[in-house]
This record gives C-alpha cells, sequence and structure tokens, in this order.
C-alpha cells in the first residue's frame, strides 16, 4: 500500500514539474487567499497583544474619569456632544472631596510632547513627552520601576525638583552613567533624577520610553497653556467594591459641575478592561473581513484549481489508457490525480503563510504593534489549503478513474 502511495507521489511531482507554469499560476492563486488571511489575521494579533499589554497592566480595578466617553461617536469629523475639559480647579476638589475607602487617586496632565532635556553638554530631540503627575500615578497607570524610587507625599507636596525618567534615557542621554542623582534641565528647570521606568516600548507609535514625570505643581508652573485637560484615575484596592466606587466617583464629579438630576453627565468615565473589550470589539471586525476577503480568493482558488486539473486530465487521457490496461485500478489513478491536487494546495499554503507572515511583521514593525507568530492563522491556511484541494481534486481524480482504457488509448 506504500509502495503504491509513494509510487503515486512521484507521478504526481513529476506531473507537476512538467507542467510548472500552469502549477506556478495556481500556486498563487490559492496563495493570494492564504496570504490574505494571515496576514490580516497576524496584524490584528499583534494589535491585540500591544493593547493587552499596555492596558491590562493598569488591571480590572482601575477607571480613570475624562472629558469623554470611548465610545462616544462622531458625525462629519465632529463629535455628537462637546464636553467641557477636566479643569485642574474641578480635578483637584475632586481629589479633596472623594473619600470612598480603600481607594487611592492620582492627578495628571501632559505638559508637551515636544521637549528637550539637557544633560550637561548632552540634549536630546525635542521630542520628549513631559508629565506632571502626583504621588499615585504610578501605581495608577501600572507601570514598574526599573531603577531608584517613586515620587513620596512630602516630594509632591514640597514641590521637590525630583523626576523619574523613561527606560530610553539609559540608551541615549545617560547611557554611559548611572542616571540616578543625577541632574538634568527641561526648560531652564533643573531635576534630580530619582528613578527610571521599565521598558514599555511603544503603541501606536507613541514611544513609552521616552518621558519624564515631574510633581505636578511643578509641571503646571513650566507649562501654562490655556486649557490644558487633566486626566483622574483611581484604582480600588478590593475589586468586589469597583462600581460603588464608580458610581461614588461620578455623584462627586457631578455635584463639582452642578449638574442638576436631569441632565445628563458632561464627562467620561472609563475602565481599562472595558477599554480593552472596546477595542477588541473593533479588532473582531477586522477579523471577519480578513475571514471574508479570504473566503472570496479561496472560491476563485477553488475553481481555478478544478479547472486545472480536469484539463490535466483531458490531456492525460492517454497516459491513463496505458496505466489501465497495464493493471491500474481505479483507486490508483484516483488517488494520483488527487495527491497532485493536494500537493499544489499545500505548496499554495506554504507560500500564502510565509507572504502573510511577512506583511504581518511588516505592518506590526511599522505600527510599532508587539509581533507574535500567529499559529492560529497558520493552522486554518493550513486547514483551509486542504479543504480547497479536498474539493477541487474530487470531481478530477474520479473523472479521471472512471474513463474507459480502450477509448483513452484511442485519445489523440
Amino acid at each position: 500500500m506504500f509502495t503504491l502511495l509513494r509510487e503515486n507521489i512521484r507521478i504526481a511531482a513529476n506531473s507537476i514539474k512538467g507542467q510548472l507554469l500552469r502549477t506556478i499560476l495556481t500556486v498563487l492563486i490559492i496563495a493570494i487567499g492564504i496570504t490574505a488571511l494571515v496576514g490580516i489575521l497576524t496584524a490584528v494579533t499583534a494589535l491585540e497583544n500591544t493593547i493587552t499589554s499596555d492596558f491590562a497592566a493598569m488591571g480590572s480595578n482601575t477607571f480613570s474619569l475624562r472629558q469623554y466617553e470611548f465610545t462616544v461617536q462622531r458625525r462629519g469629523g465632529e463629535r455628537e456632544k462637546i464636553n467641557p475639559i477636566l479643569s485642574y480647579r474641578e480635578v483637584r476638589q475632586f481629589k479633596e472631596d472623594y473619600q470612598y475607602p480603600f481607594t487611592q487617586t492620582s492627578l495628571s496632565f501632559t505638559g508637551t510632547g515636544a521637549a528637550e532635556v539637557r544633560y550637561e553638554s548632552e540634549k536630546t530631540d525635542p521630542e520628549v513627552r513631559v508629565l506632571g503627575v502626583d504621588e499615585n500615578y504610578l501605581r495608577n497607570s501600572g507601570l514598574d520601576l526599573g531603577k531608584g524610587r517613586d515620587f513620596t507625599v512630602f516630594d509632591i507636596q514640597n514641590n521637590n525638583n525630583v523626576c523619574i525618567l523613561g527606560a530610553d534615557f539609559e540608551k541615549d542621554l545617560l547611557k554611559d552613567v548611572n542616571p540616578i542623582g543625577k541632574t538634568i534641565a527641561i526648560r531652564g528647570v533643573k531635576f534630580k533624577v530619582i528613578g527610571v521606568l521599565e521598558t514599555k516600548g511603544s503603541t501606536f507609535g507613541n514611544n513609552q520610553d521616552l518621558r519624564v514625570l515631574i510633581p505636578l505643581e511643578i509641571a503646571r508652573s513650566i507649562y501654562t497653556n490655556a486649557n490644558i485637560n487633566y486626566s483622574v484615575s483611581i484604582k480600588v484596592d478590593n475589586k468586589d467594591m469597583l462600581e460603588n466606587a464608580q458610581d461614588e466617583a461620578i455623584i462627586t464629579f457631578r455635584n463639582i459641575r452642578k449638574l442638576a438630576p436631569v441632565e445628563e453627565n458632561n464627562f467620561g468615565m472609563e475602565r481599562s478592561d472595558s477599554l480593552i473589550n472596546q477595542i477588541f470589539q473593533i479588532t473582531s471586525v477586522l477579523n471577519i473581513a480578513a475571514w471574508i476577503i479570504s473566503i472570496i480568493t479561496v472560491l476563485g482558488s477553488s475553481i481555478a484549481l478544478m479547472n486545472i486539473m480536469l484539463v490535466s486530465v483531458t490531456e492525460r487521457t492517454r497516459e491513463i489508457g496505458v496505466r489501465k490496461a497495464l493493471g491500474a485500478k481505479k483507486k490508483s489513478i484516483a488517488t494520483q490525480f488527487f495527491v497532485e491536487t493536494m500537493m499544489i494546495g499545500q505548496l499554495g499554503a506554504l507560500l500564502g503563510i510565509i507572504l502573510g507572515i511577512g506583511i504581518g511583521y511588516a505592518v506590526a514593525n511599522f505600527a510599532d504593534f508587539k509581533f507574535a507568530t500567529p499559529w492560529a492563522a497558520m493552522i486554518w491556511a493550513v486547514v483551509i489549503s486542504f479543504i480547497i484541494a479536498l474539493i477541487s481534486g474530487g470531481y478530477p481524480a474520479t473523472k479521471a478513474a472512471k474513463q474507459d482504457p480502450i477509448e483513452s488509448l484511442r485519445y489523440e
């Protein structure tokens, strides 16, 4: 049995080599559909990995107040409703009034995303993000220190000129020295480095390791832009108390804004895990699009492969007659053509997987996503190519097996 199968594989391989151009075109047709599927699924998986690693670190027991809900829709490029920014007076009052037990409230804002940081005679490019934060910012944001210490209450209350750097500063500006205890300058204001964050990588082109955290009040004295939008994050020690803590936060902020009971909230609230789920709903649409594109292409691949195998059966009618005259059985003839179809299908799958992973990897690198080998997509690609070959090779193989040997020998 195995000898016969090996012989059929050898004949199928020789047939493929004999019709090389036709085989290449067929393989390419199959590969296009597999490439579309694997490429999109690889890119979407990289996006999901990036989102998960960036937001999951915050924990499912953290929520934030913001200007808008994540789900607020736009029409014609404009938001359906315009909410006021979260001003310093409001967030400061919220931190004082919000006294829900076992919670930590953090206030922060982004002073600039184009700062130039100096150390002695060296300086960075003007692309550093400077954030004004308080003593709870690192814990609420899920950030970890690689070196040094966190801000203390005394640092924030006394407006100490201290700072925490992102991981990239050890690779560039302070690469030859221990950054702890060194002095840097931002807009002429000097800061003593007390800590360095662990590396976080990039998200959507935004380098998370090229930032400087400084005390909130000092940041406000340096960056005096009008209408600065502040951020408020609240971390609950006990997850079971999360919903009550959110309700209390909404009531507190509504009171600060003096909203009437019938008025809707003019601010947003987001939980880190709910934000992940909402983004995953978006990526699921991309997954569906990948399947639709691949199914359409696979359908075309199946038709093309079946037509090519039918042509091959017709061209090799005399060969089929000779083999039957020499004693080959119907099963052997059918297996020969079926194996040939399977080989072409798997060659298409292999090429499609390689191209798809290459495209997905390029997209992940370009967008600064966390690439991961798409094992699920690769398995699906093999399964789909097998189904293509199964459907496309069944009829031609059956047709070849049923041919009359005498009529086949007469065929010119």
